[in-house]
């Protein structure tokens, strides 16, 4: 197919294929439709595969034209660390509150709150709290309390447009725990309202259990391990769970996986 210098389409789309900006290939396709033969169209397609592979880039459009719909426009990681000692103390409270707001879309990260919390009931850390999440007494102490960081997520929530009821947005843990005891729990203890966001979520263990077909017994470290993948920082670590929760989302959608609520309705 020639232009009307006598060019030919093919040759000109072959020779500048690797400078097409991705974002545009499914928007030219539509604009040539009308004019060319669906043979040039499925050459044109081809070339730019191609010439995009050679790039280094034919492993991610690959991914991305594979990648399903999710049924929410944010995911929100959750991982609490709460005061804790062998044997375990009563109440536990939340010493560290960090929240990854993952764009259903695209899998990435977009916005991270993140906390310490002074506890009050009991706020001197364990030597056993602090080998376990590496939270040492000076991160906690003269933090705001657990209802001053509770009213900070909600302005968070508010700026990042995720109290929107058009907004579909989840919670997500590894486990039940945090919004199924934890965080009730003590707000229970301190008279302090849940807000309705903290009432569903998507347990990470039950998501992988249905997309992979076996029971991660070990949390994290089972599920990196099952998807190939390097644990990402330390464990224990509130934030550092976050990023590898997050890792493990989006590497079951780039599976195909499509996530669902897990929690039942309280």
């Amino acid at each position: 197919v020639s232009d009307a210098s006598g060019c030919s389409m093919i040759t000109l789309l072959h020779t500048g294929a690797a400078k097409f900006p991705q974002n545009l290939l499914s928007r030219s396709r539509q604009a040539v439709s009308p004019l060319f033969p669906a043979g040039v169209l499925k050459q044109f397609s081809s070339i730019v595969s191609r010439k995009l592979a050679s790039h280094g880039f034919g492993a991610s459009m690959a991914a991305m034209s594979s990648f399903p719909p999710q049924r929410y426009h944010y995911f929100l990681v959750l991982d609490f660390e709460a005061t804790c000692d062998k044997p375990q103390i009563h109440p536990q409270e939340i010493i560290e509150f960090p929240i990854l707001k993952l764009n259903g879309r695209t899998m990435e990260i977009e916005s991270t709150f993140h906390m310490y919390v002074q506890p009050v009931v009991h706020p001197q850390l364990t030597p056993f709290c602090t080998e376990l999440t590496g939270i040492i007494q000076g991160m906690v102490d003269g933090q705001p309390s657990l209802q001053q960081v509770l009213e900070r997520v909600d302005e968070w929530m508010a700026k990042e447009g995720l109290l929107d009821p058009s907004v579909k947005s989840i919670f997500v843990t590894c486990g039940d725990w945090d919004l199924k005891v934890m965080l009730p729990g003590q707000c229970q203890y301190l008279g302090l309202p849940v807000a309705d966001y903290f009432k569903q979520w998507i347990n990470l263990k039950k998501a992988y259990s249905f997309a992979m077909g076996s029971w991660p017994k070990n949390g994290l470290l089972d599920m990196n391990k099952g998807l190939n993948l390097q644990h990402i920082g330390r464990p224990h670590s509130g934030i550092d769970d976050c990023k590898n929760i997050a890792n493990i989302m989006k590497t079951l959608a780039h599976r195909g996986f499509i996530f669902k609520q897990t929690s039942k309705p309280f």
